[in-house]
């Protein structure tokens, strides 16, 4: 009796490109399959392999994937044109920049939405924080279109914006907004926005989207010892208010649920592509007239500065030790004489220009 041959699989790293293409967590595709979340970790890094059903299942699984994430187009021509039909390329055609920047929008903001809001309680701020995320991400579309893991890149970007500080200091985010309307969601909400930033996001990593540790550790820039201790201790804090989420699985399950139940919609593509690019304008041209002012006044000073040196002139001082100029005193004898005789000299005559000796 002859053995079937085994199924062929992808590579592990297509494999996990699949995964996240669809937009998929390994909680999920472990629901699919009725495995672990180990052992979907344990596939996608290459280290075991399924076998038997669960590898056949698994198989569907990614080409159905594969078929959704690959775009192809209908081929042209009639059936009299048969001998050039066969051609691989004539049946998928290559996404533009804006087209590919659309799908990942499709995949990664509905659920980026939703995540910000866990993070912040602010629903505002979580469709801000997922805009200017993506808007980033095309200002940099080469280099993030080249990353190993683009829906990374977005969310991290969004968790850094979401989580900045300087938020407090906006007059429209200075007050709370209105918390959920069911009292569970309400208590939940709460216990996570009184947990530090680090265990929130953490905790949201590996609880709420359902990265492995290694990944949260790497996505939170902090070392696996560090990641697990922040895990550790959020979830006792979480559980010591709300023991009814004890285990992992029921509290991926109202993680989803609280953010399920917002209404949380991102705004279009074209919206964050025009506002990207709108953005980068201005910041370039903003930068081009702080260049040009820059010039300017470095001309006028050189237009305008002496050529050689000036000493300044020094204030005045008293001068000291001078005497007073005296006032005019009483006129002598011979100077009164003088001044009769001017008196009653007559108005014309040589006399009066140039008077004779007396």
């Amino acid at each position: 009796m002859t053995q079937s041959p085994a199924i062929p699989l992808p590579p592990p790293e297509e494999r996990r490109r699949l995964r996240e293409a669809g937009a998929l967590t390994h909680a999920q595709v472990a629901d699919r399959l009725g495995v672990s979340k180990g052992a979907v970790r344990a596939w996608e890094s290459g280290h075991s392999t399924p076998r038997g059903p669960k590898r056949e299942a698994y198989v569907e699984l990614l080409e159905s994937l594969a078929g959704r994430s690959d775009q192809v187009t209908e081929g042209q021509g009639d059936a009299a044109g048969a001998p050039g039909h066969g051609e691989a390329s004539s049946g998928a055609r290559s996404l533009t920049p804006a087209q590919a920047f659309d799908a990942l929008y499709a995949f990664c903001a509905p659920a980026l939405v939703r995540q910000a809001y866990l993070l912040t309680g602010r629903r505002e701020l979580a469709r801000e924080s997922v805009e200017r995320a993506f808007q980033q991400a095309w200002e940099r579309w080469p280099e993030v279109a080249r990353d190993r893991d683009p829906a990374g890149w977005v969310r991290a970007t969004a968790y850094e914006y979401a989580l900045s500080p300087w938020h407090r200091f906006r007059p429209r985010y200075r007050h709370p907004e209105p918390p959920p309307a069911a009292p569970a969601d309400r208590a939940l909400m709460d216990v996570l926005l009184k947990l530090p930033p680090s265990y929130r996001r953490t905790l949201l990593l590996y609880d709420g989207v359902g990265l492995g540790l290694p990944e949260t550790a790497a996505e939170t820039e902090a070392s696996t010892p560090a990641t697990a201790k922040r895990l550790l201790h959020a979830r006792e804090a979480l559980v010591a208010r709300l023991p009814e989420l004890e285990g992992p699985a029921v509290l991926h399950r109202r993680l989803t649920e609280v953010a399920g139940t917002e209404r949380l919609r991102a705004p279009r593509p074209t919206n964050v592509r025009v506002g990207s690019e709108r953005r980068a304008r201005f910041w370039a041209r903003a930068a081009i007239a702080f260049t040009v002012t820059i010039i300017g006044a470095t001309a006028f000073t050189l237009r305008s500065a002496p050529t050689q040196y000036e000493p300044p002139v020094p204030p005045g001082e008293a001068v000291r030790g001078v005497p007073a100029k005296p006032a005019p005193g009483p006129l002598s004898k011979a100077e009164l004489e003088l001044r009769e005789k001017l008196r009653e000299a007559p108005m014309s005559g040589p006399e009066r220009l140039a008077p004779s000796a007396w």
